[in-house]
């Protein structure tokens, strides 16, 4: 069977970026991935290999050495589109380390347009984040909802990068691109092979949640419960990193088959349902029978009170929705944690 294109994905051993990989793959795409493994590992390459069958080309890179990225593309010419997630993502880091944050997330960005422009590469879609919305005026979110200043600077870092690339692409440069605006990607893959392994403590809730049950973590705080919500706590879009994974393909079809409609687009990613904190957790000790010690403290710097998504519009466009429930997401999750655990 003929390939449908060679993509390149950045950041691809991460955690939504393998998933993507194995969902390229299993459409019979051709995938080269760059990855600097600063929150990641080359084993999982291994791990998309027993997925799919297919190990994908991979090179380890840091995007914000433009030498090294420039020497990448004169030797992958067949590359035609490029998926970029490579980013530092934790919002609470972000309060602490700026720089680190506008340096990684901004340069990389920036080296990798100009090596697509070199290297006639026409297509882009960039991982974006709900948090361009900050705390939006009205809910579901939809994408027409103004972009907001931003709440800590990795939610700047998406906003600047987003605008980069429309800018790029309105100067007159060869190139398309969609952003994805995700809302709370969670849970992992069904075989239990790649799934969401932070460095150090957990910034994001599930695998908070999972390492607490397991024994990792002694206690899962949960920021805040004085928000404006049902019981207190924030209230977020968690959507299945599969079903979150699979909208990248459509991106990408969409780009190579033109069928977009501008030269620059974007869509929100998530289920068009808002969950509170204290309801993830109920959820998850519903579907894994673990109960979850947890304690209440103070609010963390940089997060809204309640983001969810209104989807119709990638529904309609792309051609996708998320499916998976999240009982269904939260179990996923738990057998990824106890798989990992017992092989390490």
């Amino acid at each position: 069977m003929n390939s449908k294109g060679k993509i390149l994905v950045t950041g691809g051993t991460g955690y939504i970026g393998s998933h993507t990989v194995v969902e390229l793959l299993n459409e019979n795409y051709e995938v080269a991935i760059v990855d600097n493994l600063s929150n990641s590992d080359e084993g999982v390459l291994d791990k998309i290999r027993e997925i799919t069958g297919v190990k994908p080309e991979f090179c380890q890179l840091d995007l914000c050495d433009k030498d090294d990225l420039q020497e990448f593309f004169a030797k992958n010419r067949d590359i035609d589109s490029v998926i970029h997630f490579a980013a530092y993502k934790a919002v609470g880091e972000s309060t602490k380390k700026p720089l680190k944050y506008y340096r990684n997330n901004l340069v990389s960005t920036i080296n990798l347009l100009e090596c697509m422009i070199d290297h006639k590469v026409t297509n882009i879609v960039f991982s974006s984040s709900c948090t361009v919305y900050g705390q939006p005026d009205q809910l579901p979110v939809d994408e027409t909802a103004p972009v907001k200043e931003p709440l800590s600077p990795y939610g700047n870092t998406k906003q600047t990068n987003e605008r980069v690339i429309q800018y790029t692409i309105e100067a007159g440069n060869p190139i398309k691109g969609i952003s994805l605006r995700y809302f709370n990607p969670i849970g992992a893959h069904p075989s239990a092979k790649i799934g969401e392994i932070p460095r150090g403590v957990p910034n994001n809730l599930v695998p908070y949640i999972t390492q607490t049950a397991i024994g990792i973590r002694d206690e899962l705080k949960v920021f805040g419960n004085d928000y404006n919500t049902p019981d207190g706590t924030p209230i977020r879009d968690y959507i299945n990193v599969v079903d979150l994974a699979k909208a990248h393909v459509a991106a990408i079809a969409r780009l190579i088959d033109n069928k977009n409609k501008t030269a620059y687009e974007y869509f929100n990613l998530g289920t068009g349902r808002g969950n509170t904190v204290l309801e993830v957790i109920h959820a998850f000790e519903r579907a894994t029978g673990k109960k979850l010690n947890y304690k209440i403290v103070g609010r963390r710097p940089g997060d809204v009170e309640q983001v969810y998504a209104d989807t119709s519009y990638a529904n309609k466009e792309l051609g996708w929705k998320a499916e998976k429930t999240l009982e269904e997401t939260l179990r996923s999750a738990w057998e990824f944690e106890k798989a990992y655990r017992d092989k390490n």
